[in-house]
C-alpha cells in the first residue's frame, strides 16, 4: 500500500462533497443566507485547493493534471496503474474546477433586482449581471451532470475490483505506479481557516449572523 493523497486532499474531497450538496439543496429551498455563507465557504476551499495545488504533495499538484490526448485516450481504454488520477480521471477534475469556479463567481455577480444580490454586482455593468444570473442558473445543471458522470465511473471502476473512494478515505492505494512526495496538509488546512474567515468577515456578516440568530 502506498499514500498516494495528502490529508488536505482527502479533506477538500469530502467537504466539497458536502458544500456543493448544501449549496444545491439551500439554493433550491430558498434558504439564501445559508447559500451564501456555504458559498464563501467554498470559494474559500476552491482557492486553498488551487495554492495547494502549486506547493502541495505531488500528487496535488496542478501540473499532474494535465496529459496528452493520446495518454487520455488510453487511460480510457486500458486499464493502466497511476499514482493519484489517471489521465482520464485528470480531465474531469479538471471539468470540475471549471464549473464549480463558474458557479461560485456568477453567484457573487447575480441579482434577482428585488431583495438579494451578490458582492460583487455593484463593480460591474447590468450586463454583466444577467450573464451571472443565466450562468448561475444553468451551469448547476452542467455540474450535476458531471457529478452523475463521477459516480458512474466510480461505480465502474469499483466493478473492477479499485476501491476508489475507500482510496480517498484513507489515502493509500495498492494501484500506486510509484511512490509520490507527500506533504502535510496542515498548512493547507491553516489557510482554508485564513481564507474563509477573511471572506466571510468581507461578504458574509449579514447572512451569517441570520443563521446564528436562528431558534
Amino acid at each position: 500500500m502506498v499514500k498516494v493523497w495528502d490529508g488536505f486532499i482527502r479533506g477538500f474531497h469530502w467537504l466539497l462533497v458536502i458544500g456543493i450538496a448544501v449549496l444545491y439543496i439551500s439554493g433550491d429551498e430558498g434558504w439564501l443566507d445559508l447559500h451564501f455563507v456555504t458559498g464563501y465557504m467554498l470559494l474559500a476551499l476552491m482557492v486553498t485547493r488551487i495554492i495547494w495545488g502549486v506547493f502541495g504533495s505531488s500528487t496535488a499538484r496542478l501540473s499532474s493534471l494535465f496529459h496528452s490526448p493520446k495518454a487520455i485516450i488510453s487511460a480510457l481504454l486500458k486499464d493502466q496503474p497511476a499514482t493519484g488520477h489517471n489521465p482520464a480521471g485528470s480531465v474531469m477534475i479538471l471539468v470540475f474546477f471549471t464549473l464549480i469556479f463558474i458557479q461560485l463567481f456568477s453567484g457573487l455577480m447575480s441579482s434577482d433586482d428585488i431583495l438579494v444580490e451578490g458582492p460583487l454586482v455593484q463593480y460591474v455593468s447590468y450586463a454583466w449581471v444577467e450573464l451571472a444570473n443565466d450562468l448561475h442558473r444553468d451551469n448547476i445543471d452542467l455540474l450535476l451532470l458531471a457529478i452523475g458522470l463521477h459516480i458512474f465511473a466510480i461505480l465502474f471502476y469499483r466493478i473492477k475490483g479499485k476501491k476508489l473512494v475507500k482510496t480517498l478515505v484513507t489515502g493509500y492505494s495498492s494501484d500506486a505506479a510509484d511512490k509520490p512526495h507527500m506533504r502535510s496538509g496542515k498548512f493547507a488546512y491553516m489557510l482554508f481557516i485564513v481564507l474563509a474567515t477573511a471572506l466571510l468577515f468581507l461578504w458574509g456578516q449579514e447572512p451569517l449572523m441570520a443563521l446564528l440568530n436562528v431558534g
